[in-house]
């Protein structure tokens, strides 16, 4: 399979600059509040995806067509931001990491309901495995407790999930671009509430900072949700673009290692090696079986 035509090479951008994501959010909340840093991310977002739909002429969505990109704005950048935010203000970083590696499994049930796509039990197998590292990496040397903030996560993680599957549908019809950028601007317009604050934080923050967003809003943002989406488009289902976000959680503390100095624990370490070998098993597990059964027919 030619590497231009395989989801595997978008959905992995993806997942890196969400990774990335983590360590530079840490970091630019020391001088912006969540909801401000919210907005700006996203309005820097904007303002890159126009320039490129200019200067690549992109085409506007059909009327029919339009409130699905609104709805995914709404959803996937507005109201998944606020959920996500609010639960972080009580909620450790490790149990937040928990309730979002849901989101491949949520996405899996609600695609099996709604577009009728099938796993087989290898693949839920993998799910099982990868969600154990998960658990392995965050809570190893941690404590899980309950509050309010759970609630306001498991909303994120419903919220991304349907996200997830909004650009199942859109790419159906859109380039994974174009799924993005127009998401992106219905989103920015809703995040406007939050401007007059942002106005306010954005006059004391210093050089640095802005640096921090300019990498979120460009990279996380416009050129990770575009390559996102154009995952789904190439997919076959949608399982296996959200499965790739069980791997956040690894790599965001190996580069919480390279760029804040946070080294990675044995926990890192041996919940990342149990992710990854559920990555493998739900993209090869099927493919190594049926070779082995090939070869046990030939003997």
């Amino acid at each position: 399979m030619k590497i231009k035509d395989s989801f595997h090479t978008y959905a992995i951008i993806t997942i890196i600059f969400w990774s990335l994501a983590n360590v530079l959010t840490r970091l630019s909340l020391h001088y912006f509040s969540a909801f401000s840093l919210g907005f700006f991310r996203y309005l820097i977002a904007s303002c890159a995806l126009i320039v490129f739909a200019i200067v690549t002429k992109m085409k506007v969505p059909k009327k029919a067509d339009i409130k699905w990109f609104v709805i995914a704005g709404f959803v996937g950048f507005f109201l998944y931001m606020i959920a996500f935010n609010k639960g972080c203000e009580t909620v450790s970083s490790s149990t937040s990491s928990v309730m979002l590696a849901t989101v491949p499994v949520i996405t899996s049930l609600l695609s099996r309901f709604i577009y009728k796509e099938k796993l087989n039990v290898i693949k839920w197998a993998a799910i099982a495995v990868e969600f154990s590292g998960v658990i392995v990496l965050t809570l190893m040397e941690g404590v899980f407790t309950f509050n309010p903030g759970l609630l306001w996560l498991f909303g994120a993680a419903m919220l991304l999930s349907v996200y997830n599957l909004l650009q199942r549908k859109i790419t159906k019809k859109y380039s994974g671009l174009q799924a993005s950028t127009f998401g992106i601007f219905s989103g920015t317009i809703m995040l406007a509430i939050f401007l007059p604050t942002t106005i306010k934080q954005v006059q004391t923050a210093p050089p640095i900072a802005f640096v921090y967003v300019a990498v979120l809003g460009v990279f996380t943002s416009a050129v990770a949700y575009a390559a996102w989406s154009q995952a789904f488009k190439k997919a076959k289902n949608a399982a296996s673009v959200s499965n790739y976000m069980f791997v956040t959680p690894f790599l965001a503390s190996l580069m919480g290692y390279l760029l804040a100095g946070e080294k990675p624990d044995s926990a890192t370490l041996i919940g990342g090696g149990i992710i990854l070998l559920g990555l493998f098993a739900f993209n090869f597990g099927e493919r190594i079986l049926k070779h082995k059964e090939i070869e046990t027919v030939g003997e």
